[in-house]
């Protein structure tokens, strides 16, 4: 029987989450954790990031990480290190949709675009741009398909904070 993944506790819906799902590189994690801290350090209206480094959490597929992650019900994203950060220099982190279930209810006669193309799911963020990403999706500022256009017109596939 598979076993179910430790219930996620955050003190602050500001604070982005980032679940650590590859155990393959030390030394890679512990960049994506400077450059987080950094990020969060350089703006005082920034806060920190709620790590969750757990081997439990080790080799999880993003569908299990979403649907503990779906918990939380004021989370609007949630982030993954997985081994796509552990390889690529720019340690891009996984983001996740928690948005998805908002599509089960749709309407055949009326959303059949969208229940032929639904909106992308999952896009590569930058570390330095998690707190950009998580903040306007909380604020829903911006939705989750204008990340991904965002990353489709990046010459490397990922969102970037604009300063």
């Amino acid at each position: 029987m598979e076993e179910e993944l430790p219930e996620i506790t955050r003190a602050d819906e500001w604070v982005p989450l980032v679940i650590r799902t590859d155990y393959t590189d030390g030394p890679a994690w512990r960049e994506v954790i400077a450059e987080l801290g950094r990020v969060a350090e350089g703006r005082e209206w920034e806060s920190p990031v709620h790590l969750v480094d757990d081997r439990r959490w080790d080799m999880v597929t993003s569908d299990a990480a979403l649907a503990a992650a779906a918990r939380d019900e004021e989370l609007s994203v949630v982030f993954l290190a997985d081994g796509v950060t552990m390889r690529s220099p720019l340690r891009p982190l996984l983001a996740l949709d928690l948005g998805a279930d908002d599509d089960q209810d749709l309407d055949p006669v009326y959303d059949q675009e969208l229940i032929d193309s639904p909106p992308p799911r999952e896009v590569r963020v930058v570390p330095d741009a998690v707190h950009m990403v998580h903040g306007n999706l909380q604020l829903a500022n911006v939705d989750f398909p204008e990340f991904a256009d965002a990353a489709a017109a990046d010459p490397e596939g990922v969102v970037r904070d604009v300063r």
